[in-house]
């Protein structure tokens, strides 16, 4: 059984792209404080925040004061919660390290996602650190079986990003890890940059991983970046070669309803050690939504743009 996906009810509120679409933002993008995070996302007229890390904080080690504190700031400003960002076999815990700080934060996380009003954590699959591809890969189904098991327990929904990890390099990885790992509490996360840091097209990826499972994918995260590997640099949605605009239109055309989640990385990156916002962190997040609502109305809903596309297809083909 998926789990349950946004809904339009009545007229569109301010924030929302299409009916069953929502932005959101991942607040620590825009700065370290919860107070910074929430003027961000709200000054964009949004009603979601994506909650990583508070004051530099992993949101599974706070303690219960600085949690709570982090519930009634949230409710207070009128926001609810897309997903809770964890570290579970991320980018920092290479499959050498064993499960057991993953179920740690899994454990913490369980009632603190029922406090926050979400289901959603995302989740990667382990970096390889020695071990050949095949046993990489029977490993990690292994946790994420265990992983999965033990989030249903909290009734949350473990969502796997195209990231770091056994997994996220391909859509046929991505399958097999849902088929053999079968559980309605593990759906895919997508992030239409991730294919820049990793040398490969994340379009071309969607394309295939939408024709093996159209409902496979429960959140997105809006990256765009030029280049590749190290020397990828991040930009405005639409501005980099990361096909934003045709991964957003082929996941609705897909009947994908849910959330558009931006992932600037223009002033923080963790995975590289980049983890101090200047002043200018929730400029540039506003910015960037500003600018991706801009897209979304210009390529992504404009009926024009497939006219557009197909004459020119067209005029190719002769």
């Amino acid at each position: 059984m998926l789990p349950d996906r946004t809904v339009a009810v009545g007229p569109l509120p301010r924030g929302e792209a299409v009916p069953g679409i929502l932005y959101a933002g991942i607040g620590d993008e825009a700065g370290r404080s919860l107070d910074h995070q929430i003027a961000a996302v709200t000054s964009l007229g949004w009603q979601l925040i994506e909650l990583r890390s508070i004051d530099g904080v992993a949101l599974a080690d706070l303690d219960g004061e600085a949690f709570d504190t982090c519930v009634r700031t949230v409710r207070a400003a009128g926001l609810g919660i897309a997903c809770v960002d964890s570290r579970i076999a991320d980018w920092s815990r290479p499959i050498s390290q064993g499960i057991d700080a993953d179920l740690w934060e899994l454990e913490r996380l369980g009632p603190r996602c029922a406090a926050l009003g979400t289901r959603y954590v995302r989740v990667m699959s382990y970096p390889n650190d020695g071990l050949d591809d095949a046993d990489w890969g029977a490993e990690v189904i292994r946790r994420m079986r265990v992983l999965t098991a033990r989030a249903a327990e909290y009734g949350l929904v473990l969502l796997h990003e195209n990231c770091a990890g056994w997994a996220g390099r391909s859509a046929e990885r991505m399958w097999r890890l849902l088929t053999e790992v079968d559980s309605p509490a593990l759906r895919l996360l997508f992030d239409t940059g991730n294919g820049a840091a990793y040398h490969y097209r994340a379009y071309d990826e969607l394309v295939r991983l939408l024709e093996l499972c159209p409902e496979a994918v429960a959140h997105v995260h809006v990256k765009d970046a030029v280049g590749s590997g190290t020397g990828a640099a991040y930009t405005l949605p639409g501005e980099g070669e990361s096909q934003v605009a045709d991964c957003l239109r082929l996941l609705l055309e897909a009947g994908y309803a849910g959330v558009w989640s931006i992932e600037p990385h223009l002033a923080l990156r963790p995975h590289e050690s980049r983890t101090e916002l200047g002043d200018d962190g929730p400029v540039l997040f506003a910015e960037y939504g500003r600018h991706l609502e801009q897209l979304v109305t210009t390529e992504v809903l404009d009926p024009r743009r497939t006219v557009r596309e197909e004459s020119s297809r067209v005029r190719s083909d002769r």
